[in-house]
């Protein structure tokens, strides 16, 4: 339980986990929303990811990830105590479908 309060205790990882349990996300997603590298982002997932808090989807070169239904009770209450990120998360598609729909009608 020790591990798990300190993934939590970061500040990116608490991030990460509030946005993941509002929606399956791609590191490159998880990238732009946060502001730091790929690898930064990775990490992170890969030690929240160790200790069972998120899960891992491939699909073709892609890798999303999930907040894991199952976490630790624990982070399930700091999760649910936690300010919500849904609506920086809606205002991140709205921006990411503006420039997909840019790109088509550019390209």
């Amino acid at each position: 339980m020790i591990e798990v309060l300190k993934l939590t205790a970061d500040k990116t990882r608490l991030t990460i986990l509030l946005l993941l349990q509002e929606k399956e996300l791609c590191v490159c997603d998880l990238v732009e929303m946060i502001g730091i590298s790929q690898p930064g982002i990775s990490q992170h997932l890969r030690k929240m990811k160790q200790a069972g808090l998120v899960q891992e989807r491939k699909q073709g070169t892609w890798m999303y990830y999930r907040l894991d239904e199952s976490a630790h009770p624990v982070v399930q209450a700091i999760l649910q105590h936690a300010p919500s990120l849904k609506e920086k998360l809606e205002v991140y598609e709205k921006q990411r479908n503006s420039m997909m729909c840019e790109r088509e009608n550019n390209g």
